[in-house]
């Protein structure tokens, strides 16, 4: 098929953008050192679904945007002929308060969702960065989670429905309380954390938590990770439900947080200072200081550098965390931790020399243990994402992937080599 021209691209494009816009890109648009061709914007999912149906027709290598703020994530991009965005499809569509669910556009940032959602004491359960901007598709798309995992799950543990548009156009609704599975997969949990590679996340229905009256946060000073190890544990085996143990290595400490009423709240945070005793320094601060200390915690996530997140089994996650430790220090790279110590995920963040790093990445790969374990690039330069495979090893699941990337998306048209595995 003839390229088409720009102007023609962008002319048929507004056609089916309704209300929506179409317009050239711009050096803001450029992804990974590529610049769209196009920018289409829709307002409604019809428009999005019959603009995603001309643009595979037309063969047209198509990237799924919201507010970008992880399209630095996942593999390095190729050629993109459009830019297709959800940042306009950002309404709650229903709000069922009183069963604690609610539908949301793809397009609606986190934080402006659970402004509204709180006029009800409720809220969506997550805390990822950049929740001020980080759109409900990304989210979901990337599976994306914060401090609160621990005690809220993630993403794909809250969704319970969604809506989809399909490369060829066609509208897919999906569990929550209009049901049409595909090919017997359950789409809403298939689609969370598929990276957009299967279709475009048009909105998605979700169980909502309760905003709980108080909270507060105990922190615990440590000399060394292998500290840490006992603290969790005792954490994990005693009877109290924190709702975030993180570790955060700059200084060194775990921050652990209890969300309850206030009596609750300060009777956990109370209790787990005498659990922790003398393996630690334990204190609870002030909400003045819960503030500071969170927001801090939340800068590892928007510094400089590589963030490569470590999954592991909690129980292997010190070990592995000392062996990082003294490699970095032997490849001159600079290091730091942050992340969910009592689930054993967390983002390493190395900073120097381009080959130190390569390096570094593939000596941890080889020693997590096949299942056990993968270290993924979350946030990288362009130049160390091309130069070392994102994902690493996918296992056996990889071949099931492909054959439903093959289904979804035979020609590859859409978020291509973006999803895991280079899908």
């Amino acid at each position: 098929m003839a390229v088409l021209p720009t102007a023609s691209l962008i002319e048929q494009a507004s056609l089916r953008a309704g209300s929506g816009s179409s317009r050239n890109s711009n050096p803001e648009d450029i992804v990974d050192g590529i610049q769209p061709r196009a920018v289409v914007e829709p307002t409604t999912a019809n428009a999005l679904a019959e603009t995603l149906a001309w643009a595979t027709s037309s063969e047209l290598k198509t990237l799924i945007a919201g507010n970008r703020t992880k399209l630095s994530w996942g593999a390095p991009s190729g050629p993109i002929d459009l830019m297709l965005s959800t940042s306009r499809m950002d309404r709650i569509l229903e709000h069922r308060h009183g069963d604690l669910t609610a539908t949301i556009e793809a397009g609606a940032p986190l934080a402006s969702v659970n402004e509204i959602l709180a006029a009800h004491g409720q809220r969506l359960p997550w805390d990822p960065p950049w929740s001020h901007s980080s759109t409900i598709g990304g989210i979901v798309a990337t599976n994306d989670s914060g401090p609160s995992r621990h005690g809220s799950g993630s993403p794909r543990d809250s969704i319970i429905g969604i809506s989809i548009a399909r490369i060829d156009g066609e509208l897919i609704k999906a569990g929550g309380i209009v049901v049409k599975n595909v090919a017997g997969y359950d789409l809403a949990r298939l689609f969370t954390g598929s990276f957009g590679c299967l279709g475009v996340i048009l909105s998605a229905t979700f169980k909502l938590a309760p905003i709980p009256p108080a909270s507060k946060t105990v922190i615990i000073d440590v000399d060394s990770f292998e500290t840490i190890e006992p603290i969790v544990h005792a954490l994990d085996s005693s009877s109290l439900t924190p709702t975030a143990i993180e570790i955060s290595s700059d200084p060194l400490r775990l921050l652990v947080k209890f969300e309850s009423i206030e009596t609750a709240a300060n009777q956990q945070a109370k209790m787990a200072c005498a659990l922790v005793g003398n393996a630690g320094n334990p204190r609870v601060i002030t909400p003045d200081e819960e503030q500071l200390a969170w927001r801090h915690h939340f800068a590892h996530w928007t510094s400089d550098g590589t963030l490569i997140k470590l999954s592991t089994v909690p129980a292997e996650l010190v070990q592995i965390l000392v062996w990082c430790r003294e490699e970095t220090v032997n490849s001159k790279l600079a290091m730091t931790v942050a992340g969910r110590a009592g689930l054993g995920v967390v983002d390493i963040r190395v900073e120097g020399e381009l080959g130190s790093q390569i390096q570094f990445l593939s000596k941890l790969r080889e020693k997590l243990l096949p299942g056990r374990g993968s270290a993924v690039i979350r946030q990288g330069s362009v130049s160390l994402r091309h130069a070392i495979d994102t994902w690493g090893s996918v296992g056996d699941s990889l071949r099931v992937m492909k054959a439903i990337k093959k289904q979804f998306d035979p020609t590859k048209l859409l978020n291509a080599g973006r999803g895991p595995g280079g899908l």
